[in-house]
């Protein structure tokens, strides 16, 4: 079971100063934050591609090279890649190239984009939304599956037996799909045979399941074998030395945010009342002291047989050093006790 970190690199206003972070700080503190998660035994860092003022994560894998050279052991992977609105040469070439400085760490989670800034910004119309994906992908895998490419589609020049270098140290360099909950992802990532990630930010995790059985099926009927694939979810959350402070730091910043995309997308207000019951032991929020939080990642496992689990730690900006003291946490507290867990299950099987 794989355990780390996720985040959209937030640079959004303090919910009661208004002070606004600065991208330049953000980056830096999200290196630090990569170094310590790699100190503490954590698995895997994630970085989020948005093109908008409140987060500072356009360009990920620029970020985790940063941190790479500064890190042994954890993996570096975009969370996600809008690979819809960017050219898949390029995608190639920079995580690579991140593969190379991490001498094999780099991923890329590839997926459509909840946020749709980066279409207009690069010139795509949404109304190729899907067909941009699919036609994209297609050419992501074509290169990381071969030195010179030959391709032709309808949203890029075609390519006529070029090569595409450097080329990953990992042979292949990983790819994950990811999904908010869509069953036709679910289907491609499985047919596919890819590994598949889902954000899990609402409602129960384990409504989850049907999409986690819709992609084994597809894999197995593809010919792939649904027990060497890998599933990870994706959920905020916060760890505290109490679940009570956990909560208490985690709410003013996370409710501040959900509220400016809530605002934009037509959702109801986010409360304190919505944020408790989430917060539950089914409920989509990890927040809580190191057991608790444990908990319910094995709770998760469980329900869905997941073996990788990111933790959205920053939905608003915190302060560094609570967010910080959470990844210590999460590394030295809770991965352990999960770990330990989940070994004592399967040695009775």
């Amino acid at each position: 079971m794989e355990i780390g970190i996720s985040t959209f690199l937030e640079a959004t206003p303090d919910p009661v100063t208004g002070e606004v972070i600065s991208h330049a700080e953000r980056l830096r503190d999200a290196v630090e934050e990569i170094v310590l998660a790699d100190q503490v035994g954590l698995d895997v860092y994630g970085i989020g591609e948005h093109h908008r003022s409140d987060y500072a994560g356009t360009a990920p894998a620029v970020v985790l090279a940063a941190a790479a050279a500064m890190t042994k052991r954890i993996r570096l992977t975009s969370a996600v890649t809008v690979l819809s609105s960017d050219d898949p040469v390029r995608v190639y070439q920079q995580f690579s190239t991140l593969d190379g400085i991490s001498n094999g760490r780099a991923e890329i989670m590839a997926g459509r984009g909840s946020f749709i800034e980066s279409f207009p910004l690069f010139g795509y119309s949404l109304d190729d939304y899907d067909e941009l994906f699919e036609e994209k992908l297609e050419l992501l895998l074509a290169i990381r599956a071969s030195e010179k490419v030959t391709w032709r589609g309808g949203h890029r020049p075609v390519i006529r037996n070029l090569g595409v270098y450097p080329r990953s140290v990992q042979n292949p360099l990983p790819v994950w799909i990811a999904s908010g909950g869509n069953p036709e992802s679910a289907i491609r990532a499985g047919t596919l045979g890819l590994p598949i990630a889902f954000a899990i930010i609402g409602g129960m995790p384990e409504s989850f399941r049907p999409l986690v059985a819709l992609y084994k099926e597809a894999a197995a009927k593809a010919g792939h074998d649904p027990d060497k694939l890998s599933i990870a979810t994706h959920s905020h959350g916060f760890v505290g030395e109490t679940t009570e402070q956990a909560a208490d730091l985690f709410f003013p910043s996370t409710q501040a945010q959900m509220n400016v995309i809530g605002r934009e997308r037509g959702w109801g207000s986010y409360s304190r009342a919505t944020f408790d019951a989430a917060r539950s032991p089914r409920g989509a929020l990890y927040v809580g002291d190191p057991e608790y939080v444990a908990e319910k990642i094995i709770l998760l496992r469980k329900n869905l047989g997941v073996n990788r689990f990111f933790l959205h730690i920053n939905v608003g900006t915190m302060p560094h050093r609570d967010v910080m003291r959470a990844i210590e946490l999460l590394g030295t507290r809770v991965a352990p006790i999960v770990r330990k867990e989940l070994a004592r299950n399967e040695s009775k099987q």
